[in-house]
């Protein structure tokens, strides 16, 4: 299995959730073992951020990366969809702080990174592989990563609010590209209308409204269309840990389990991980057909 990046490159524009301000985004393809990295295009000589779990320094309401005081919020949405369809090496380009909130799911990114196609590169697909169990906990929170030949998530929420059906707040996925697009992808993030009014009136969540979020007051979603799926809430958890995952810096072979867990919880499971090299072991797949994940072909 080999390594992937975009075949050309691709732009978009949409709202920032915290500036309200339209932002403008390009993904632009990249060479082999360069992995993942932002770049900001608004500052003076372009600065470049890698996606590393060891750069996030802010998880309120998103995982945000600074390196050498250059800062880009918002990563986890962009980072499940190109972790989804397997792309290892990509520039995304953005002209802000943040990466556009889009429709609030993963999907508009899936979107373009598939107008821009996938291209196989010269080099072998590296997996980071799970070699003994990792746990987290924050109170009754937690999160963990056990050896699994795969990459499987179960994740559990647990709200006692009227909009969250109680048959609803635990889903699983058996990771693939298909899966992830079809099952997971069009989750959208949510939030409740108390927190979104206090954080406003911070300058935070200007560009939050209906149009990218699920809206959640005192009773019910505020949404006239509802839930895309019943299950919507704790598929966007999962879709939003594939993200933090990601961070790592390679496609995982492991199966994540989680209760409650959130971008803070995440990337300390990720930074545990990573604090010991007999955590995990990196691998190539020498035989792409008996692969454990599979991606869309290039």
């Amino acid at each position: 299995m080999k390594q992937r990046t975009l075949a050309s490159s691709i732009s978009a524009s949409g709202i920032g959730l915290h500036s309200g301000q339209e932002v403008l985004l390009e993904l632009q393809p990249s060479a082999v073992n360069s992995g993942i990295v932002f770049e900001r295009s608004d500052l003076p000589e372009s600065p470049q951020i890698r996606a590393d779990a060891l750069l996030v320094h802010d998880t309120l309401m998103s995982s945000n990366l600074v390196e050498n005081g250059v800062r880009i919020g918002t990563v986890e949405h962009i980072l499940s969809a190109v972790a989804g369809l397997g792309i290892d090496n990509l520039v995304i380009r953005v002209s802000s702080a943040e990466i556009p909130i889009m429709d609030g799911s993963a999907a508009p990114f899936i979107d373009l990174l598939r107008q821009a196609g996938i291209e196989e590169q010269s080099a072998d697909k590296k997996f980071l592989q799970v070699e003994k169990p990792i746990r987290v906990t924050d109170g009754d929170k937690w999160a963990e990563l056990l050896p699994f030949y795969g990459y499987q998530l179960n994740f559990e929420i647990d709200f006692d609010h009227p909009a969250f059906d109680k048959r609803y707040q635990q889903a699983r996925l058996d990771f693939s590209s298909e899966n992830f697009v079809e099952q997971l992808s069009a989750a959208r993030t949510f939030g409740f209308l108390d927190d979104i009014e206090q954080l406003r009136k911070h300058n935070l969540a200007l560009g939050g409204s209906m149009d990218n979020a699920i809206v959640i007051d005192d009773s019910k979603i505020m949404n006239v269309e509802g839930l895309r799926f019943n299950d919507e809430f704790v598929r966007h958890k999962i879709l939003d840990a594939v993200g933090d995952l990601s961070l790592c810096g390679y496609s995982l072979l492991a199966q994540f389990n989680a209760y409650k867990s959130g971008h803070a919880l995440n990337n300390q499971l990720i930074r545990k991980l990573l604090s010991d090299e007999n955590n995990f072991k990196i691998v190539t797949i020498d035989d792409k057909d008996n692969s454990p994940i599979t991606f869309w072909q290039a």
